[in-house]
This record gives structure tokens, C-alpha cells and sequence, in this order.
């Protein structure tokens, strides 16, 4: 990435000279990688289209047009060579149609011309990323300028999109085929996600890779092995720590509910991780847990909840109370899950009195009347539900704030005499007042 350039303007500002220094973005490269280019122009003789040949003369023409193949051009040139990239582009094309519908192509003879062509093509070096001024979240990424003549395969942190989702398909169907590769590709991912986590905040097919997971953990065998729960717990749940969350959550979420739709007794775990792992200081993340949460909550069954339904909802009561009205009314909207609402109907003895009093509070003091049209709803379901309980709630409530007050009155009312008598020692002493 190129550095900003450094510019000084100097403009009369009421009579006034100024100095003004202003910092102006380069355009980024158009390229996130390095090729080994050839030295000087190559002219690719035209070769004859396969369905022009007869079945004798094919596999020789394939061999050749993979030749042809390994020539790599420099995209960062706009200009050059422009003919034959293009015959570069329709040949390969050409060569993906025809190992897809023909058979008996891909012999032992062929298949080191294969390798050899896409590794001239594909494998290169991604240098290194300066990522102080990117922000993945509002700039364009990196397009590879190269992208006609590489779409066999990519590499996962590119910041191309499309590379990333070719790569995407081609491991899953790896994964699907390899057997003996299953293991390995669990562990590679597992280490690309723990340096992303704890160590670079850098990746760019996170979102990907959870996609191929997804995928995985659907497929996994029950019981669950004690690897796969150490995932879980170590990884995945560590992974909502990150700065970029929202570029991956919604493929987050899904592994995390894959993993307790597989095994329910995982599910205090994760609650209580996700807990732990709760934003302090960025409203914008509070909201993604809440929908994560109300996303395990549907598929909770009612012998785990319990298990969490004390420290979940102390947690809820605060994001209700929370001054930032998206936060709040994410939480209130939990109200409106007809399971969900179940679930608290069933233990309501427990968390009403937890959500009490921060309702009662809140519809009497917060700054925005569309949340507190809100809480007096979640106030009258929770009188429907047990009406002698929030009566109770309610008298201990007022209760509780006469005695606060009747506090707040005597402790302003002993500062006050302490004042006084500080005025009086300072008169005694001739010090004015």
C-alpha cells in the first residue's frame, strides 16, 4: 500500500497568512501479490480449438495449449500485450471446458503440465500488507489485477473477493473428497484463526473459512470428539473478541449453533463464554451479541436455560439500561420470541425479580419514549405472568426508593450542618467566608 503524500497550501485568512498541511491518500496498488513476470513481450501462436481437431489429435492440443499457459503477463501494465492476454484468457477458458466434459484427458503423461501451468499461475508471494490505513469496513479492497487468468484457485487472504470465494469452494470439496486431509485442514484453520485472534487482527477470509465450517460442524459425528469441543471454547469463542467482528459474525453465529443443536451440553459453556467475552465500550458489537444470544436462545432446551438464566439476564438487565437506544431495544425485542418468552414464563419466579427492577426505573427516567413504550410492555406481560410476584416487586420497589431517599435527604442535610460548621470555625478564626 502506498503512503499519503504530504501537501501545503497556504491561503489569507482575515489578512492573515496560513499554512495548511494536508495528507492525500494514494490510490492503493491494483495488485496484492507478486509475480515472477517474463522479461520481455511473448507471442502465443494461435492454436486450433478443440472441436476443430479430431479425438486422435486432442490430447497432443491439450498439452500444448497448457504450454502456452505458462506464460504469465504483467497486469500491472495495463496496456501491454493486451491480444495475447486475451488469447491467454480464451485458452484457459477453453481448457476448464474441456477437462470438464471430456474423459480420459487427465493421464498420468498430463498431469505434471497441469501442475506445472497452475503453479506458474497461481502460486506467488503476497507481500506485506500495510494495513494502518486500511479499514476493511469502509475502503474497497484490493482487486488482483490479474484475476482473468486465475480462476482455477486463490489464496485466502487476499483481498480479492472473488479469489476468496473460489478458494472457498475448492477446500470444501476437498475436505469432501480427501479423507486423509480432514484432520490437517481442521488444524490449519485452527492455527489461522488463533494468529488472527492473538496476534495480527489481519485476515481476510475469516468469513470464508466459518462458511467451509459451517458446513463441517454439520457433518460431525455424535459424540463429539473432545478436538472439536476445544474449538469451540478456544477458538471460536475467542474470535468475537476482534476488532472486525462484523465482517464474519453472521457466519460466527451459525458455527456456534451448529455446535449446540449437536450437543445441548455444550451450551452453558458458550453462554457463559460469550458473557465473558461481553463489550464494555462499543454499542455496535453489544448488539450483535444480543442477536447471537436470542439466535442460542431458540435453540436452548429448557433444561439448559435454567442452567444460564441468572447471569444471562443480569447481563440483559444492563443492556436494557443501557443509555445507547439500539442496545436497549435489541434486548427488549427478546419480548417478542414467542419461545423465548416461554422459557421466562417458566422461570419467571427467577428472572423477574432480576429485570424489576431496571424496568421500573427505565419507565419512569429514560431519554426515548419508543423504549419506553417498550418496556411497558415487557412490565405488563410480566404482570400477566405472575401478578402476585410483580405486585410484591412493585411494593418492595417503591419501598426500597422511599428509603434511598429518605438517605440521599439525610446525608445532603448532614453536609449542610457540616458546611455550617466549617463557616463558623473560619469566622471564629477571622478567615472570610
Amino acid at each position: 500500500m502506498s503512503s499519503p503524500t504530504v501537501t501545503t497550501a497556504t491561503e489569507k485568512v482575515d489578512g492573515f497568512t496560513r499554512k495548511s498541511v494536508r495528507k492525500t491518500k494514494q490510490k492503493r496498488s491494483q495488485s496484492s501479490s507478486q509475480y515472477k513476470i517474463q522479461g520481455k513481450a511473448v507471442d502465443l501462436n494461435p492454436l486450433p480449438l478443440f472441436k476443430d481437431v479430431s479425438t486422435t489429435e486432442k490430447v497432443a492440443l491439450f498439452q500444448k495449449k497448457l504450454q502456452q499457459c505458462c506464460v504469465v503477463f504483467d497486469f500491472m501494465d495495463s496496456l501491454a500485450d493486451l491480444k495475447m492476454k486475451e488469447y491467454k484468457r480464451s485458452t484457459l477458458s477453453e481448457l476448464v471446458d474441456f477437462v470438464a466434459v471430456g474423459r480420459g484427458i487427465l493421464t498420468e503423461q498430463t498431469y505434471p503440465e497441469v501442475v506445472k501451468m497452475v503453479s506458474l499461475n497461481i502460486f506467488r508471494t503476497l507481500p506485506p500488507s500495510d494495513t494502518s490505513e486500511f479499514d476493511p469496513e469502509e475502503d474497497e479492497p484490493t482487486l488482483e489485477a490479474s484475476w482473468p487468468h486465475l480462476q482455477l484457485l486463490e489464496l485466502f487472504n487476499s483481498e480479492d473477493p472473488r479469489e476468496r470465494d473460489y478458494l472457498k469452494t475448492v477446500l470444501h470439496r476437498i475436505y469432501g473428497k480427501f479423507l486423509g486431509l480432514r484432520a490437517f485442514i481442521r488444524k490449519q484453520i485452527n492455527n489461522i484463526f488463533l494468529q488472527f485472534v492473538y496476534e495480527t487482527e489481519h485476515f481476510n477470509g475469516v468469513a470464508e473459512l466459518l462458511e467451509i465450517l459451517g458446513s463441517i460442524i454439520n457433518g460431525f459425528a455424535l459424540p463429539l470428539k473432545a478436538e472439536h469441543k476445544q474449538f469451540l471454547i478456544k477458538v471460536l469463542l475467542p474470535l468475537h473478541t476482534v476488532r472486525s467482528l462484523s465482517l464474519f459474525h453472521a457466519q460466527l453465529a451459525y458455527c456456534i449453533v451448529q455446535f449446540l443443536e449437536k450437543d445441548p451440553t455444550l451450551t452453558e459453556s458458550v453462554v457463559r463464554g460469550l458473557l465473558k467475552f461481553w463489550p464494555k465500550t462499543c454499542s455496535q458489537k453489544e448488539v450483535m451479541f444480543l442477536g447471537e444470544m436470542e439466535e442460542i436462545l431458540d435453540v436452548i432446551e429448557p433444561a439448559q436455560f435454567v442452567k444460564i438464566q441468572d447471569p444471562l439476564f443480569k447481563q440483559i438487565s444492563r443492556c436494557v439500561s443501557s443509555p445507547h437506544f439500539q442496545v436497549a431495544e435489541r434486548a427488549l425485542y427478546y419480548w417478542n420470541n414467542e419461545y423465548i418468552m416461554s422459557l421466562i414464563e417458566e422461570n419467571s419466579a427467577v428472572i423477574l425479580p432480576i429485570m424489576f427492577p431496571s424496568l421500573y426505573r427505565i419507565s419512569k427516567e429514560h431519554w426515548n419514549p419508543a423504549i419506553v413504550a417498550l418496556v411497558y410492555n415487557v412490565l405488563k406481560a410480566f404482570m400477566e405472568m405472575n401478578g402476585p410476584l410483580f405486585d410484591e416487586l412493585t411494593a418492595t420497589y417503591k419501598s426500597d426508593r422511599q428509603k434511598e431517599k429518605k438517605k440521599e435527604k439525610e446525608r445532603e442535610e448532614l453536609w449542610k450542618k457540616l458546611g455550617a460548621l466549617e463557616i463558623k470555625k473560619g469566622v471564629k478564626k477571622g478567615i472570610p467566608s
